[in-house]
């Protein structure tokens, strides 16, 4: 793999706390910024990628096809829903609300 030399300036007050998180990690500050660059990116190609491929959906015609596919076709073993997705909707709604407000 080649590598390449990159002068990085970054505030003394990041920098600091970037070196204690790569110490308990117990990583190399270089690794730590490498692995960091590469979720970064890979977070943006993945919406990146989202993007493009649903520019142009059809949500409405995806929901028909969704549940009439399902119609009088029970799950297969294996497949069925955890208990607890078997709430009534308001509780589920209530529960998302609440675990994204944590």
């Amino acid at each position: 793999m080649k590598t390449s030399n990159f002068a990085l300036r970054l505030q003394p007050t990041l920098l600091e706390e970037a070196r204690a998180f790569a110490k308990s990690e117990g990583v190399a500050l270089n690794q730590l910024i490498n692995v960091a660059v590469a979720e970064k990116l890979a977070v943006w190609r993945t919406r990146e990628f989202f993007e493009r491929y649903t520019r142009d959906a059809d949500v409405g015609r995806a929901m028909e096809i969704l549940k009439t596919r399902g119609a009088n076709h029970p799950p297969l073993p294996g497949d069925e829903l955890p208990e607890s997705w078997k709430q009534p909707e308001p509780a589920r709604k209530a529960r998302s609300r609440a675990t994204r407000n944590k």
